[in-house]
């Protein structure tokens, strides 16, 4: 709770380094890279006598853990934004620290959750209990504006300190709305644009996704489409630019940070028993 005693309204960053937006159908909720459009700030409010707090969007809504799966079969449940008659416990929020990050559990002990992979998963945000994927309840901290504190109140000792040597806090002096809205993010890494083939080979180019990737190799960048599609064996390919075919990324990524527009190609696909084996050097 030390994370939230001083915040009056918060960002929160998940693993995929995307921000918990309020949807402007004002129901949802869901993950964009965008942290500085409003819909990503969420008031903090504190419910007394409990180590708990609830966190209330731009448009005036509660995010709530709701009891409706997301899909079928599927463990995970909605995290929507409500208006209830009455604040129960689907409003509150317990904040957990793990190391320079904090989960927030519910009443019920599901995790607010980031998902990613595949479409319809891809940017949507559930709350269950993981099995696979435990970095994805996981959650950075943005201290956007600080809630003043009264003369006469008791301010804990050492806050200031304390929370500048927190980074996963980042705390930060109180921005006004228009220099919050105006500020461009700090960019970091390269731009991965990528196509997913299906086993014949076959790419739908208008289903293209997009990531920040701050890795420097072949390898770091296989893994981590491997995380984003949550395909367990994989080849990233790129496109000739004579012929159009593919072929496998065996060297380095190109230099300065260059934006990649590459082609995963599942391992078991017809496509990728083609690829001519690498050979071992001596």
């Amino acid at each position: 709770m030390e994370l939230f005693q001083r915040a009056k309204s918060i960002r929160l960053r998940s693993h995929h380094d995307k921000y918990l937006l309020a949807d402007e159908d004002e129901e949802h909720v869901c993950q964009e890279r965008n942290g500085s459009t409003k819909r990503a700030r969420w008031t903090v409010e504190f419910v007394e006598d409990h180590p708990v707090i609830r966190l209330k969007s731009c448009y005036g809504k509660y995010l709530t853990a709701s009891n409706e799966p997301f899909l079928l079969g599927m463990t995970g449940c909605k995290v929507l934004q409500t208006v209830p008659r009455r604040l129960d416990s689907s409003v509150e929020w317990e904040p957990i620290r793990d190391g320079m990050q904090v989960k927030l559990k519910t009443r019920y002990g599901n995790f607010l959750r980031a998902n990613g992979g595949l479409p319809p998963w891809r940017n949507s945000v559930t709350h269950d209990i993981p099995h696979r994927h435990h970095d994805w309840v996981l959650w950075d901290v943005d201290v956007v504006e600080i809630r003043a504190v009264e003369p006469s109140s008791a301010e804990p000792e050492n806050f200031s300190a304390a929370s500048s040597s927190e980074s996963f806090s980042r705390l930060s002096k109180q921005e006004s709305s228009s220099s919050y809205s105006g500020s461009p993010l700090k960019s970091e890494g390269r731009s991965i644009h990528y196509l997913i083939a299906n086993d014949s080979g076959d790419v739908e180019d208008s289903s293209e996704y997009t990531f920040r990737f701050k890795g420097t190799s072949v390898q770091e960048l296989t893994e981590k489409l491997m995380e984003e599609t949550e395909l367990s064996d994989i080849i990233v390919c790129s496109r000739n630019p004579l012929n159009g075919n593919l072929y496998p990324l065996r060297l380095q990524l190109p230099p300065n940070n260059t934006a990649m527009h590459v082609v995963v190609v599942p391992s078991s696909s017809k496509l990728a028993q083609s690829f001519p084996k690498p050979q071992n050097l001596p």
